[in-house]
């Protein structure tokens, strides 16, 4: 039980630091914001995603092949599929975004100049994809811890 504690502990935890750094991203990613700074701390807090994520992904792997359920149970669930399906086109959403960032940040270094409106709003637009998507993931993760549509 204990296992099953403090891995389910480190998944959440590693799921709420998703949240709260794509949910940096939205607030930082406004045309009528984006200074210099913001540019700057685009580029680091998406890296902390991009961690975050990787965490999230690791630790409910370990879930599946360490859990009490163990992985036998967990690969043969639809809705585990569903949650890594949403994961995996989440992940593709963020790939604009996180070379809009870094190019972003090297065209500001070399010439000082800052992307346009528009350009950090169709950016903003995919990030916001990514949050509405990322709500449906706890949907499926409840209905698969209540046996509902399982196996």
């Amino acid at each position: 039980m204990l296992t099953e504690s403090l891995l389910a502990y480190a998944h959440f935890v590693a799921i709420l630091s998703v949240v709260v750094f794509l949910t940096s991203e939205a607030a930082l990613c406004r045309a009528e914001w984006l200074n210099a700074a913001v540019v700057r701390r685009l580029a680091r807090v998406d890296v902390i995603y991009l961690c975050a994520a990787v965490a999230v992904l690791l630790t409910g792997l370990a879930r599946t092949w360490l859990g009490m359920k163990g992985a036998g149970w967990y690969w043969h669930q639809p809705l585990l599929h569903l949650k890594l399906t949403l994961f995996v086109v989440i992940v593709l959403i963020s790939l604009k975004p996180t070379l809009s960032f870094i190019r972003w940040r090297k065209v500001l270094e070399a010439t000082g100049q800052l992307p346009s409106e528009d350009e950090v709003k169709g950016v903003r637009k995919l990030i916001m994809l990514e949050a509405h998507l990322l709500v449906l993931i706890p949907l499926a993760a409840t209905l698969l811890a209540r046996g509902v549509w399982t196996r």
